[in-house]
């Protein structure tokens, strides 16, 4: 039975904890035309949330004549400098809920499919404790959507997994979210979250706290599909 109060808040980063997501896109374009092929915003948009080895595979199939760790490796490093030069671009409202989850004493992983290299990198610039631990794409044999990553994190924090929140943006993270048990919170980015089975659907977190993730996950599957 779930219990009424998260034993840990389990966050995704590009996109929800922080909007990489331009970032990734400006990267993807220059890498497919440098080998002669097109990539348009439809295409990218496919990309959103899924394992960087399965995207490779897409950019591969697109004309990239690269091996897989090449393209993670050459779309990483440009999407690092792009942060460094331009800064870390928070969700609105994502900081402020982390800090007060950690200032609540509720445990918090980051569960990402980025390398482990980009997401230390991105924690690394936050000015506090900010998690427990990280579970990156390069952790887990099998990426979002299936579950492995957040039943990774679960197992890994020592709670069970339907005492977790899941916060997510994309289909294929709610997914992997909904799949591993997690009561799931999606704040929708650049793609849509109908139908993905989310427990509630926000249009921010902006001044969303802790108190309001207790609620929603208390009455887990009661308001799926709802916009607050």
């Amino acid at each position: 039975m779930t219990h009424p109060h998260p034993r840990a808040v389990l966050w995704d980063m590009d996109g929800t904890l922080v909007d990489t997501e331009p970032h990734w896109m400006a990267a993807e374009t220059p890498l497919v035309e440098s080998f002669g092929g097109t990539w348009s915003h439809e295409q990218a948009l496919q990309l959103v949330g899924l394992g960087l080895e399965d995207a490779a595979r897409i950019f591969q199939a697109a004309g990239v004549r690269m091996s897989v760790p090449e393209i993670i490796d050459s779309l990483t490093d440009d999407v690092l400098a792009s942060l460094a030069a331009g800064g870390v671009p928070f969700r609105p409202g994502a900081r402020e809920l982390l800090m007060a989850l950690r200032e609540a004493g509720i445990p918090t992983a980051l569960v990402t499919m980025s390398m482990r290299r980009m997401a230390t990198s991105i924690v690394d610039l936050l000015d506090f404790d900010a998690f427990d631990l990280i579970v990156a794409g390069d952790d887990v044999e099998r990426p979002k959507p299936f579950p492995d990553p957040y039943l990774k994190a679960a197992e890994l924090l020592g709670v069970d997994i339907s005492d977790t929140v899941a916060i997510e943006d994309s289909p294929n993270g709610v997914r992997s979210a909904v799949a591993a048990g997690c009561t799931v919170i999606g704040v929708p980015n650049l793609v849509s979250l109908a139908g993905t089975g989310t427990s509630v659907i926000l249009e921010t977190l902006a001044n969303v706290g802790v108190a309001d993730v207790a609620r929603m996950h208390a009455e887990r599957g009661l308001h799926a599909g709802h916009v607050a």
